[in-house]
């Protein structure tokens, strides 16, 4: 009798607890045909952040940008911290891309490789540096963002 009363009591709290932690989540991930954020974090081995940049602007950005001129990206920024976190937390560029939609987010681009080829006729030269450009890299990571700003 007093386990039964006590998982009729029981019952109703933990429901309540449920619905709270499930609220607690992240909000949804933005509404179809609407924006999509994608902030993308890299961690550099120390002393080559000054030639991950490089490489970077020369052989990365530029495709953005190329991508950025079709409309699948709406807008392009890349940030560095001013000032330095503990190392695992430590992140040196982050690059923020806002694409039209969460579908030209989330899909390949049927054109990247013919912009590549466009952009870099020198595919040995292009091949050699990206993968420097790898392997001065200690860590990446994508971070979908939503923007929950109240309205005004």
């Amino acid at each position: 009798m007093r386990n039964s009363l006590f998982a009729l009591l029981a019952a109703p709290l933990l429901a309540s607890s449920i619905s709270s932690a499930l609220a607690q989540g992240a909000p949804p991930q933005g509404v179809a045909g609407q924006p999509y954020t994608i902030e993308y974090y890299y961690k550099v081995q120390w002393g080559h952040q000054q030639e991950f940049l490089q490489l970077f602007l020369k052989n990365h950005w530029p495709l953005l940008q190329k991508i950025e001129s079709t409309g699948r990206i709406t807008a392009l920024k890349i940030e560095s911290p001013a000032y330095h976190t503990t190392e695992d937390g430590r992140w040196d560029y982050r690059v923020t891309i806002r694409y039209k939609d969460s579908t030209a987010a989330t899909t390949s681009n049927p054109d990247e490789e013919a912009f590549i080829r466009q952009l870099w006729p020198d595919q040995d030269t292009y091949k050699r540096e990206e993968q420097r450009r790898f392997e001065i890299l200690l860590a990446h990571w994508d971070l979908p963002v939503t923007d929950i700003t109240p309205a005004r």
